[in-house]
């Protein structure tokens, strides 16, 4: 049975309109090239496998026909060494065999995996707004692991199979051919219902996975500090116990669907090949009672249709399960083929010796719909289409974008920001004020390439940052959110995120800059101290000077800030505003602002509304406008006038 015959039979009568074809065959032929030599080996294995595995068999013809009418015991002694000296040699094979078999289809796994998980790291930010976590983990974790089983069928199976099936034919065919095309004529009734079930297989095996990634999407929302602290205050437990329950039980009765479908089959399957092996008894036998064959060729051919009707059996079994398992291939190309809209050119050049010197030159930016950033199986694992999201809605494992302080996500198709014209020396200190949703921290996305402008240049230093390359723009760049984020590590690790070779002097001298040490100096393992998911273990004005510490660590020349403290307590702010003198001196500054302090010291202010820059200028130029900024001004002041009561 040809490899790809046994895929192509499961696009013909799969619902699916994709199917699986011969192209995705061709695709994970692909994977396998740099094993090809072993696949040549464990091919040649499987030969010599199969004609020792049949040697055994003509020596039990010679002793029916020969010795025992001879009573010669001498040829019994030798075909009993032949028989020992190949079980002995199909020990050894077997074992290479099984060596070469999980070498090939363990490495082909690991370099799918490998490739896999790079591309999903290196996609842009819109594609983790629009993806849900859980989904992506499944596709990662079970489809993985679905295609790996996949691999080791077709090879070990499939291969196996094909190789020993003919290899029996052409031993059959030379004792009795007649027999031998009588053993075939069963042939469709294996092939047949492996082509039905086979499309079966496939459909609830979508669906599984499906329901599988919907139950990791919900654990993984549910189970955060995050998310366990909103079911336990809205009073869910229930709801979401329920709910998941809903979903595992029709996990529960598709696997119940399953295992009968295929303990049916392989029983039918079973049934045919004895019903053969019966005719080939009855014919066979009165071949011999006539003498047109001896006793012993057909006690042969009695022990070769057994090794025929078998790996057609574990072909037609074989067949559904390749058919079912290459799903899982089919949703992992799915993730490979995404484009990835924010690339390195080809001739991109290293940025270095960074001043820090910003232009925004006529920049226009709308967010990318949900049908450009990520696929609907992954915004849909829950059973719930989300809508479109701007950074801050959504928020995705390991990255954590500058967030607006509106309620509202952009709105797909809606220019953001339109014609951005700003010019920022090195080492300026620019304070970004506006209304919520004025698209302030859209604009300060746009400079480390967190999403490419729709039009215009940003430049740094004169280079348009689209012709360096990421890392090296990425690298120039420190950035301190409004809820930085925390990995489930120690606090060490978290510091030494933005600079791996950072030694433990360092790691003092960024802390104490940072207004953090003796709170770290406190802890009961100091900078072994577990910061918990997120940094929960941490209050809020912990977290932001540790990640001020972060950004001292990786020394940048351009540090972008949302300076969110106005929700913190008087003395958490101070320290905060301390270390950011610290922080900020020197280095081009992009503050999305709410405090006085940053505002009024700052060299210059960008009033943004609507998108546009409605002002711009120092705080007494603007003060004299009596515009917008005065208004915010006037605010600001308000609120900051009785901190104590706020």
């Amino acid at each position: 049975m040809h490899p790809m015959q046994v895929l192509h039979s499961m696009s013909s009568g799969s619902q699916d309109p994709k199917g699986i074809d011969r192209e995705t065959v061709r695709r994970v032929w692909g994977f396998s090239k740099p094993y090809r030599p072993m696949v040549v080996g464990f091919i040649f294995l499987i030969i010599v496998s199969s004609v020792i595995a049949i040697i055994p068999t003509f020596a039990f013809r010679d002793i029916i026909d020969v010795v025992i009418p001879e009573r010669d015991n001498g040829r019994l002694t030798w075909l009993g060494l032949i028989v020992v000296f190949a079980a002995l040699g199909s020990a050894i094979v077997s074992m290479a065999e099984r060596w070469l078999s999980s070498r090939i289809g363990e490495g082909i796994i690991y370099d799918l995996r490998d490739r896999l998980f790079r591309h999903v790291q290196n996609m842009p930010l819109g594609f983790f707004t629009q993806t849900q976590t859980g989904a992506l983990i499944s596709r990662l974790n079970n489809d993985v692991i679905g295609a790996q089983r996949a691999f080791t069928t077709f090879l070990s199976t499939v291969i196996g199979n094909v190789i020993n099936l003919g290899i029996t034919l052409v031993a059959m065919f030379a004792l009795e051919w007649r027999l031998t095309l009588l053993s075939l004529i069963i042939l469709p009734f294996f092939l047949i219902p492996s082509r039905r079930v086979g499309a079966q297989m496939a459909e609830i095996t979508r669906e599984s996975m499906q329901l599988n990634a919907s139950m990791n999407t919900t654990m993984t929302e549910r189970f955060n500090v995050s998310g366990a602290m909103l079911v336990k205050l809205f009073g869910r437990p229930k709801v979401e116990a329920d709910d998941f329950g809903m979903r595992a039980a029709r996990v529960r009765d598709i696997g119940i669907r399953s295992a009968m479908l295929a303990r049916v089959f392989m029983t039918a399957m079973t049934l045919v090949g004895a019903l053969g092996t019966a005719a080939i008894y009855w014919i066979g036998g009165r071949m011999a009672i006539n003498g047109t064959i001896s006793v012993g060729d057909l006690a042969a051919l009695s022990l070769l249709v057994v090794r025929v009707y078998l790996p057609l059996t574990a072909l037609s079994n074989a067949r559904v399960d390749v058919t079912s398992a290459l799903v899982s291939f089919e949703r992992v190309f799915e993730i490979l083929d995404m484009d990835n809209p924010i690339e390195d050119a080809p001739d991109a050049t290293e940025l270095t010796n960074v001043a820090g010197q910003i232009r925004f030159d006529g920049v226009t930016f709308t967010y990318p719909g949900a049908n450009e950033s990520t696929l609907e199986s992954l915004e849909e694992a829950s059973g719930r289409r989300m809508p479109s999201r701007g950074p801050g809605k959504h928020m995705s494992a390991g990255i954590t974008p500058l967030t607006e302080t509106s309620n509202a996500g952009p709105v797909e198709e809606r220019e953001v920001l339109k014609g951005i014209d700003l010019d920022i020396d090195a080492g300026q200190l620019v304070a970004i004020v506006g209304p919520s949703g004025a698209g302030k921290s859209t604009l300060l996305n746009l400079v480390p390439r967190l999403y490419d402008v729709t039009g215009g240049t940003l430049s740094i230093d004169g280079h348009d940052i689209r012709s360096v390359t990421q890392e090296s723009l990425r690298n120039a760049i420190g950035v301190v959110n409004q809820d930085p984020h925390m990995f489930h590590d120690t606090v060490g690790a978290n510091l030494r995120y933005a600079n791996p070779d950072a030694t433990d002097e360092q790691l003092v001298e960024a802390t104490k800059a940072a207004r953090i040490f003796e709170v770290i100096d406190a802890l009961p393992e100091g900078f072994d101290t577990v910061v918990g998911e997120r940094g929960y273990r941490l209050s809020g004005g912990e977290k932001q000077r540790l990640a001020i510490a972060r950004m001292l660590l990786k020394d940048p020349a351009i540090v972008i800030l949302d300076e969110a403290t106005s929700h913190l307590d008087t003395e958490n702010e101070a320290l905060i505003q301390e270390a950011l003198v610290d922080a900020l001196d020197g280095r081009t500054s992009l503050v999305i602002a709410h405090r006085l302090s940053t505002i009024t010291s700052a060299d210059q202010i960008i009033v943004v509304d609507d998108g546009v820059v409605v002002e711009r200028g120092t705080h007494d130029e603007l003060r004299a406008l009596g515009g917008l900024y005065d208004s915010l001004y006037e605010n600001l002041v308000r609120t900051d006038a009785t901190p104590a009561d706020a």
